[in-house]
C-alpha cells in the first residue's frame, strides 16, 4: 500500500490479522522492507499486524534532493507521520541497521507512540556516537562511511560492473537471488544517492542528541557483525531507562533479519509479549 505523509508518498508492506497489535518494521542500508520477509510469518502467526516501511529515499515517492533532508530528526518524523497516516496510536517498533537508529530516535522522542522497541544490530545512537569518538576499533569498523559520504565517488564505486561492490557488501544476506533482491533496486536512477544521503547527512551531534529510551527494549546484536563492535553494543544499556535486554546471536553477521530470521522473530515476540 501507499501512504502519504509529510508531503511524501511511502510504500508500506502490510501483513497479518487486521485486528492484530501493530508492529512497525524499519529496514536498513542498502535494503528495503523486503528484508523482513523471513521474520514476519512468525509475527503474523502470533497474531501481530505488521507494517514494513520503505523509508525516505527508498520509496520512489519519498526522495527529496537535499542532503539535509535525510538528517536523523527528519527520518524519525517520517516514522511518526506514517503511524499517524495508518491510524496507529502506538506500535511495537523493530528496526535494523539505519532502521534501528530511526527506531531509537522514535522511542526517545515519542515514547507514547512506541509500545516496545526491538533494535537490531545498531545500538542506541548516543552509544554509537561515543564509540565513534573514543574507540579505535569502532573507528576502524566504521571507516567505510568515509567513502559513502563522498558524492559521486561512492555511487561510481558501488555501482561499477553491474554493482559488483554493492553485491559484495550484501554477501551475507544469502544466495545470489537474495543479493539481487536488494542490489537491483539500488541501480534505479537516484536510488543509491538517496540511500547514501543518510550517511552524508549523519552527524555525531544528531546521534548524541537522541535521549534515553524509557520503553521496554531489546537490543539484538551478533558477534560477527563487522560494522558494530562490542564497545558500542555493551554501552547501549546505559541509554535505556525502561526494561532492557540484550540478545547476542553467536556466529551471525550484520545481516540478522536475513541470516537468522527465526531467532530474531523469537526475540521480537518475547519483547512484544511483555506489553500484552
Amino acid at each position: 500500500m501507499r501512504v502519504d505523509a509529510r508531503g511524501l508518498t511511502f510504500e508500506v508492506r502490510t501483513g497479518g490479522p487486521a485486528d492484530g497489535e501493530p508492529v512497525l518494521l524499519l529496514h536498513g542500508f542498502p535494503q528495503h522492507s523486503g528484508e523482513w520477509d523471513g521474520v514476519t510469518p512468525a509475527l503474523h502467526a502470533a497474531g501481530l499486524r505488521t507494517y514494513a516501511l520503505d523509508q525516505r529515499g527508498y520509496s520512489p515517492g519519498a526522495r527529496p534532493a537535499a542532503v539535509e533532508a535525510y538528517r536523523v530528526p527528519e527520518l524519525v518524523a517520517d516514522a511518526a507521520a506514517v503511524l499517524d497516516a495508518l491510524g496507529v496510536d502506538a506500535a511495537h517498533v523493530v528496526g535494523h541497521d539505519w532502521g534501528a537508529i530511526v527506531a531509537w530516535g522514535l522511542a526517545a522522542a515519542h515514547p507514547d507512540r512506541v509500545r516496545t522497541l526491538t533494535a537490531v544490530s545498531v545500538p542506541h545512537p548516543a552509544a554509537m556516537a561515543h564509540a565513534l569518538a573514543t574507540d579505535a576499533e569502532q573507528k576502524a569498523r566504521s571507516s567505510y562511511i568515509a567513502l559513502f559520504r563522498k558524492p559521486g565517488k561512492a555511487e561510481k564505486v558501488l555501482l561499477a560492473f553491474r554493482a559488483a561492490a554493492l553485491r559484495r557488501l550484501l554477501g551475507g544476506v544469502g544466495d545470489a537471488d537474495r543479493v539481487a533482491h536488494y542490489a537491483e533496486p539500488m541501480r534505479a536512477q537516484g536510488a543509491l544517492t538517496a540511500a547514501l544521503n543518510w550517511y552524508r547527512a549523519m552527524s555525531r551531534r544528531d546521534l548524541a542528541a537522541v535521549g534515553p529510551v524509557p520503553v521496554p527494549t531489546t537490543f539484538v546484536w551478533s558477534d560477527r557483525d563487522r560494522a558494530i563492535g562490542r564497545t558500542a553494543a555493551e554501552a547501549c544499556a546505559g541509554h535505556v531507562t525502561g526494561d532492557y535486554r540484550r540478545v547476542t546471536l553467536a556466529g551471525v553477521s550484520h545481516w540478522i533479519p536475513d541470516e537468522a530470521p527465526g531467532p530474531l522473530a523469537e526475540a521480537v515476540l518475547a519483547r512484544t509479549a511483555t506489553a500484552r
